[in-house]
């Protein structure tokens, strides 16, 4: 297939990667324009405006944005608009919130533009193993793009999730229950940290690996981690971003009523992760030491 692509980040260009290895034709485009030439000299065309893009792609046209979620998709999907032609398709790969894709999918068909929002999991590994593609959009626009979508997952990793919105917001979901997934293995793991038996982490990591019910490849990353760095894991700082997913997930768990108390906290603990001290924990030590005459620690 022939298709244009926008964002040339750390996943976007190994998915440009993958799409070359497989025979597809793909016109790059970014901002920064050394990352263009670079993947140039990997089979790609180049374009250094978006203008460009839309003029070397063959019509119907299909363009790709992979580009931070929010203002940065929003400002290339205007600037696109801007020279598509009724006909054309847009796909939103970024972890765009649901809501706008259905907003944008309306906006877009009123302008005869299909719109197709792809959820896209697989972080810099995806170029090895492959992209697990959650897409949403109407059949009439993701049929076409389908050797696109096979290309880039693995066997058995794409999947058409429904209408416009669907994609991003199973991928939402995915996002919520890994956040569930890696403050239970932060959890025990600490636990067996602060043992007395001198726990061999990594071995252990690795161990459960084979048979155990708790198994998975996040398990498997943090085992290659402790490898690389060292159980201690001194050279880093226990603060946890959060990208936006995990809180439209709460929160739409809160719109439909469904108690969702794992996700929730794990994402108030990466919140709390980023607090050296926090004034809620001074009051609760000085209620302690008030009622109970509890010991205290000073600065």
């Amino acid at each position: 297939m022939h298709i244009g692509f926008i964002g040339l980040g750390r996943m976007g260009a190994n998915m440009v990667r993958r799409l070359l290895r497989d025979g597809h034709q793909v016109v790059a485009y970014n901002r920064t324009p050394e990352k263009t030439t670079e993947i140039v000299g990997e089979g790609a065309e180049g374009a250094f405006s978006i203008a460009e893009l839309v003029q070397k792609l063959q019509k119907p046209r299909a363009v790709w944005v992979m580009v931070p979620a929010g203002d940065a998709t929003e400002a290339q999907i205007e600037e696109l608009l801007e020279h598509l032609e009724p006909g054309d398709t847009i796909i939103d790969g970024g972890n765009t919130n649901f809501h706008d894709d259905v907003r944008r999918h309306a906006a877009l068909k009123e302008k005869g533009i299909g719109y197709v929002d792809a959820g896209t999991s697989g972080g810099v590994w995806g170029l090895q193993v492959g992209y697990a593609l959650m897409v949403g959009g109407e059949r009439e626009h993701v049929a076409p793009l389908e050797p696109i979508f096979k290309t880039l997952a693995p066997e058995g990793g794409y999947l058409h999730t429904g209408g416009p919105g669907s994609g991003h917001y199973v991928k939402m979901v995915h996002n919520g229950i890994e956040y569930g997934l890696m403050q239970a293995y932060a959890e025990g793991f600490e636990i067996m940290h602060a043992s007395d038996y001198g726990l061999d982490l990594a071995a252990i990591a690795e161990m459960w690996m084979h048979g155990s019910v708790v198994r998975s490849w996040l398990l498997e990353l943090l085992g290659r981690a402790y490898k690389d760095q060292g159980t201690d894991l001194e050279h880093l700082k226990g603060w946890v971003a959060d990208s936006g997913e995990g809180r439209w997930t709460v929160q739409e768990a809160i719109d439909r009523d469904v108690p969702a108390p794992v996700i929730t906290l794990s994402l108030l603990t990466r919140f709390r992760s980023r607090q050296d001290d926090t004034y809620g924990g001074k009051v609760l030590a000085a209620l302690r030491n008030e009622f109970g005459g509890h010991a205290v620690k000073t600065e």
